[in-house]
């Protein structure tokens, strides 16, 4: 997924999510708005969710996702592993291109299209084009600060805004 970066990071039971606020048309070519916020509350403000990918797409799929949030009683991790098995096995949303990150104080699970629900081994996950470089930065600040969760993604996202051409720097962060 190029022309977003979405990254979540937990810490002493807090989850905070950071989205750059770029949306870009035409395969990444032209920018056509600076800032979008590409990471929600949902479920009563008790989940973060953040996506990358095709705007409908995924508004399509923080709906969907919810329903399953209300359907599980708010258990994030049966959530997402029912709108993974959803999102593979329906027509239509089999073709949704997007991938999504979701928090709670408890889990931190990436969600794709083709199935996978993944809860990474250290407690900071990140999707989109800048992935590689808000990951690295905020893989640092959580081994060598004592930042909070939410100023540990807000400072990984500014160093991946200037790097990754397809990152700006009109970070959105919302924290549980």
């Amino acid at each position: 997924m190029r022309s977003t970066t979405i990254l979540a990071v937990r810490r002493d039971g807090q989850a905070a999510v950071a989205g750059d606020g770029q949306v870009t048309l035409d395969r990444a070519n032209t920018i056509l708005k600076h800032q979008a916020k590409k990471v929600r509350r949902i479920f009563g403000g008790r989940v973060l969710a953040g996506f990358a990918g095709s705007v409908a797409d995924a508004l399509t799929l923080f709906d969907r996702f919810e329903a399953r949030l209300e359907q599980s009683h708010g258990n994030l991790p049966r959530a997402a592993v029912g709108l993974a098995r959803e999102w593979r096995t329906d027509r239509t949303l089999r073709r949704l291109e997007a991938l999504l990150l979701a928090v709670d104080k408890e889990n931190l699970l990436l969600v794709s299209g083709s199935g996978d629900v993944i809860e990474p081994d250290e407690p900071v996950a990140a999707i989109g084009s800048g992935a590689g470089y808000a990951l690295a930065a905020a893989k640092a600040l959580l081994a060598h600060t004592q930042l909070p969760a939410r100023e540990i993604a807000l400072e990984a996202m500014r160093i991946a805004s200037g790097i990754c051409v397809y990152t700006n720097d009109q970070i959105t962060v919302e924290e549980v």
